[in-house]
């Protein structure tokens, strides 16, 4: 039976058609919105991606450079940072791209980062929260945070909190969260910011996290109307990216593989973040939630509830500025 089976699925016909059927795929994962058929200029505009090293954040950085930005590359490693800034650089022709070092897991380090954009920019008017990983191991940080949640969630909301008055100043201003379609799978627990009672199985710790982000984009946006700041959160796409990296290397062949053919690339999953940051149709959305094809979509229960978003708020206030003590 299975020598049968493997003796049709090799036949040279069926091979063709299932390379047919895969390009096919892959031409569909395009949506109906391209960067490329957008004319924003943002020529005397100030952007910040972070996690633009590489992957997503990259392409983001790349388009808003393209468009005239100044933008400031927001990344952990200085030697990737500096590369991907003079890679920019270049294929843009675009010399205002710069590099700020900050470490999203480590409150200290986002202080420090926001203080120097304090000093340094007059104006902020594109902030992309990008930043994240998946599949890091088990550990708490020195602020005792779980360092899962404290990169994908309390860093950004922190950043995000310490720049604001700044976006304000600038306003009109755009700031756009990358979450995740995996949110859906998320639970809201505030101990699991401290990292009690988790379960790291796959990607849970991450699924949480996602949730999170989109909580907290919905609260911060209603707490932004009549400011002409607007924040939304979206879901990039299944994307083949170094968020993997932390996996084993057979997932990682494994999902790279299937990821070539039925998987976004990174161009192709920044979409959706550049289209909530430059886009006009998006300029007055605010407080929503975007799939990978650019599409306005209703995220999981507990993201829609406004009574969820308050008090988790004022948990991500209180543990940003006192995470060893704050009353969770």
């Amino acid at each position: 039976m299975f020598s049968e089976w493997t003796r049709i699925v090799s036949h040279p016909v069926w091979m063709v058609l299932t390379l047919i059927l895969a390009l096919v795929v892959r031409l569909q994962r395009r949506g109906s919105w391209t960067p490329r058929a957008c004319p924003v200029r943002l020529r005397g505009k100030t952007a910040i991606v972070t996690g633009a090293n590489t992957g997503i954040g990259k392409f983001i950085a790349l388009d808003f450079a393209q468009r005239g930005a100044r933008v400031i590359l927001a990344c952990r490693s200085e030697v990737r940072g500096t590369a991907a800034v003079r890679d920019i650089q270049q294929r843009t022709g675009n010399p205002n791209v710069h590099l700020r070092l900050v470490d999203t897991s480590s409150l200290e380090s986002v202080r420090r980062f926001a203080a120097r954009i304090l000093e340094e920019e007059k104006e902020l008017h594109i902030l992309v929260n990008n930043a994240g990983a998946s599949g890091l191991p088990r550990g708490i940080t020195a602020d005792g945070l779980d360092v899962t949640f404290a990169t994908n969630h309390i860093g950004p909301f922190l950043l995000t909190s310490l720049l604001l008055d700044l976006l304000k100043k600038s306003a009109p201003a755009r700031i756009v969260n990358v979450s995740s379609f995996n949110h859906q799978k998320g639970e809201v627990d505030f101990s699991h910011l401290r990292g009690e009672n988790l379960s790291y199985h796959m990607d849970s710790v991450y699924n949480h996290t996602k949730l999170h982000n989109i909580i907290w984009t919905n609260e911060l946006a209603r707490r932004l109307k009549g400011t002409d700041v607007t924040a939304n959160s979206l879901h990039p796409g299944t994307v083949v990216t170094e968020i993997m990296r932390h996996y084993n290397w057979l997932l990682r062949l494994i999902f790279n593989l299937v990821g070539f053919f039925f998987l976004k690339s990174s161009e192709e999953g920044a979409v959706s973040a550049i289209y909530c940051a430059v886009a006009e149709e998006t300029q007055d959305i605010n407080g929503k939630y975007f799939h990978s094809d650019c599409s306005l979509t209703l995220p999981a229960p507990a993201a829609r509830d406004p009574a969820i978003w308050a008090k988790a708020y004022e948990h991500y206030e209180r543990i940003s500025a006192n995470p060893r003590t704050a009353d969770l």
